[in-house]
């Protein structure tokens, strides 16, 4: 039997992949978590051969829940469960150690057969993924960017209105020093604009 746990914060896709997967014969339910502090908390007695990951969870981003699992356990297969088809987040995931990815949107049988791939030792993206990554063109951010603490701050300011005096006052740092990281920002969203750069963050859950 293959030990599958599930996280995700849906209800409805918690429900989905309950039915699906209880009506297979080779797969065990072992247990599913709503948000990243409970899955961890879970690895640390249980032992799964695979989790299915939402990666849109409500306290940790997927990426940086795949990369703190990663730092303990190799041997865990992983497949992500996303609504995002950009190719930052695909590549991110895949990055951060994931054996599968499939969209939310494909057909049950695409997770079941992911399960069964991986148990394999092989990758599997599902039909939709594959066929975006084809397509990937020049000029695509090729990862979701990594951002410090400090830009972190000053982009939630920055989203709420504030501007450079007001960010700097509040943060009691220089202006000069906000718009350094709000060169250093943009540079890593590949952007010209703070506009941009919010919403790409917002898009990639980073705020």
């Amino acid at each position: 039997m293959i030990k599958t746990i599930v996280t995700d914060d849906h209800p409805i896709v918690l429900e989905g992949l309950k039915n699906l997967l209880n009506n297979q014969e080779d797969l065990e339910l072992s247990g599913f978590y709503e948000n990243g502090r409970d899955l961890l908390a879970a690895l640390e007695h249980l032992q799964p051969d695979v989790l299915l990951l939402d990666i849109n969870l409500p306290d940790i981003s997927g990426i940086e829940l795949c990369r703190q699992i990663r730092s303990r356990d190799q041997e865990l297969r992983i497949i992500a469960l996303s609504v995002h088809d950009e190719l930052p987040v695909i590549n991110s995931m895949l990055q951060s150690g994931v054996n599968g990815y499939v969209l939310k949107n494909s057909v049950g049988t695409e997770i079941i057969k992911a399960i069964h791939t991986v148990m394999t030792g092989e990758s599997y993206l599902c039909t939709k993924t594959r066929d975006r990554l084809s397509r990937a063109g020049e000029g695509q951010l090729k990862q979701v960017p990594r951002i410090t603490r400090r830009e972190k701050e000053i982009l939630q300011l920055v989203a709420q209105g504030y501007t450079t005096p007001k960010v700097a006052a509040t943060l009691f740092i220089s202006t000069h020093t906000v718009e350094s990281h709000r060169k250093n920002l943009m540079e890593k969203f590949e952007v010209n604009n703070m506009t941009s750069v919010i919403k790409m963050a917002t898009d990639y859950q980073l705020l």
